[in-house]
């Protein structure tokens, strides 16, 4: 099995000790599987030596080429830059870190041959503590009902696509991208197969709990509109709960000639009504917000500097 071209986009954050042996691995399976292929290092505003070390693999290796952004504008407008500049037929996203094995990609491939136009490489075993993998859970729940199949419970930043997807989100120029639902516009033919996930062999990981449960939400507000039915079916609730103890506060009054216990009562009722209306405002400001940022047209990333193998 070979393949005419493929395209690995490799996003970059503060790596510059795992980027070198990242490309050799690289290198001894593309030359294996395709005729022709090329690594996308983007560099997403490291604060390391991460962007001299791209610097020296663009320089000594014909096949790797690199974007700069202007500044850290995490994972996934880093991996849409990089997508972008994709130019054969099948594009590759890994992650910096070493966890995910090249060797995989093999497995990946094949997988994708067999019709899918998205295969994922879920990961055998989760190597993460408590609080990030219910973090992961969350926001793989969240990305399940955006992109409308089962597969999202199985998304892993190590997916192989056919390149002609980005065709359906061309125009996209939405702060806060998610690679997969973006995928999902333009294809329902997902798979996913379990690979080995390495431990981490330099820094620590990016992403903590408050990050992903932010993503969760970024990606509920801007690809969904399930928290405003949420928010409307928590107002009809409570208004539905209102109309019975309006109904119970007044059948006791007539039923038996006493009231209600005032002060606890009502200060218990005031504060649930109060908690939903700011929940439910709390949501549509969400909204708004995200459409505030549409109109000023704020971009996905901006580039630094490009740079290829024979540049001066």
């Amino acid at each position: 099995m070979r393949f005419a071209g493929i395209s690995v986009v490799v996003p970059v954050y503060n790596s510059q000790d795992t980027l070198k042996p990242l490309v050799t691995k690289l290198k001894s399976v593309l030359e294996a599987y395709a005729d022709a292929f090329e690594v996308i290092l983007i560099n997403d505003g490291s604060l390391d030596d991460s962007w001299q070390v791209i610097g020296e693999l663009v320089d000594n290796k014909e096949f790797v080429k690199s974007l700069n952004l202007m500044r850290n504008y995490g994972q996934h407008n880093a991996l849409l830059a990089g997508i972008r500049e994709a130019k054969y037929d099948i594009t590759v996203t890994i992650d910096d870190d070493l966890q995910h094995p090249p060797e995989e990609i093999c497995n990946l491939l094949e997988k994708l041959n067999e019709g899918y136009d998205v295969v994922y490489g879920a990961p055998q075993i989760e190597q993460h503590g408590l609080w990030r993998d219910l973090a992961s859970q969350i926001t793989k729940l969240v990305l399940r009902s955006v992109m409308s199949v089962e597969i999202a419970r199985n998304v892993s930043a190590f997916r192989v696509f056919r390149t002609r997807l980005r065709d359906s989100f061309s125009d996209y120029r939405g702060t806060y991208p998610s690679i997969d639902v973006l995928l999902s516009w333009g294809t329902k033919r997902f798979a996913a197969i379990a690979v080995k996930h390495m431990s981490r062999q330099e820094g620590t990981s990016n992403y903590t709990f408050l990050k992903l449960v932010t993503q969760a939400i970024n990606m509920a507000t801007g690809f969904s509109v399930l928290p405003l039915r949420v928010a409307s079916l928590l107002g009809f609730t409570f208004t539905l709960c209102g109309f019975l103890i309006l109904v119970f506060v007044v059948g006791r009054y007539l039923m038996f000639g006493t009231r209600v216990a005032g002060f606890p009562f009502l200060a218990s009722i005031i504060s649930i009504f109060s908690g939903v209306q700011l929940f439910a405002l709390g949501i549509i400001g969400e909204y708004m917000a995200r459409m505030h940022l549409r109109l000023m047209d704020r971009p996905s990333y901006a580039i630094r500097e490009k740079k290829e193998h024979g540049d001066s």
